[in-house]
């Protein structure tokens, strides 16, 4: 048995992801695919992190209203996730980030791309990283790609990580400091 468990909505009362918020709320099967899918990653991360073992029997519920996606949707999710987690003073092993990255015609690497350039790519991959050691926490790919560029992919989102990390500190300094 799950020491902590999570409910991951879109919104409350909305059955977007599959999971109705509301009080005696159950599954539904209108989320869609995707959104089912999205939701089970940004769950896995999330438990991966948070040290649940401080409270047991204790029921997380995240809520994440997507209000436009021009693309980048599952790593803008893991990084409000990530905020969130963090805003409510849950114990966490270690932040964590969402990082996209786009693999163009002629393999280029398009880091945070549109929707647009979502369509026109040949493979998107999605990476959650870890703040402590870097890790991969979770990685997702839609398409097609080598080895060798997934591991380039995996270097720029390493990379673009630190920027990621730094806005999470400067907006914690921000929010938490006294002036």
């Amino acid at each position: 048995m799950e020491p902590v468990s999570f409910r991951l909505c879109s919104a409350p009362g909305r059955e977007a992801t599959g999971t109705d918020c509301s009080p005696g709320g159950s599954s539904s099967i209108s989320g869609g695919v995707g959104e089912r899918s999205r939701e089970q990653l940004l769950r896995q991360t999330c438990e991966a992190v948070v040290l649940g073992a401080l409270h047991p029997r204790t029921a997380i519920t995240l809520v994440l209203q997507v209000l436009s996606d021009a693309g980048s949707l599952l790593s803008c999710c893991l990084n409000a996730a990530c905020m969130g987690l963090l805003d409510a003073g849950l114990p966490l092993s270690s932040l964590f980030c969402g990082v996209t990255c786009a693999l163009d015609a002629q393999g280029a690497i398009v880091l945070d791309p549109t929707t647009r350039q979502e369509q026109e790519a040949r493979a998107v991959l999605t990476f959650a990283i870890d703040s402590t050691e870097r890790k991969v926490l979770m990685a997702t790919t839609r398409g097609s790609c080598s080895v060798e560029e997934m591991q380039q992919c995996l270097v720029a989102a390493q990379r673009a990580a630190d920027t990621i990390f730094q806005f999470y500190r400067d907006s914690a300094r921000r929010r938490y400091s006294k002036s």
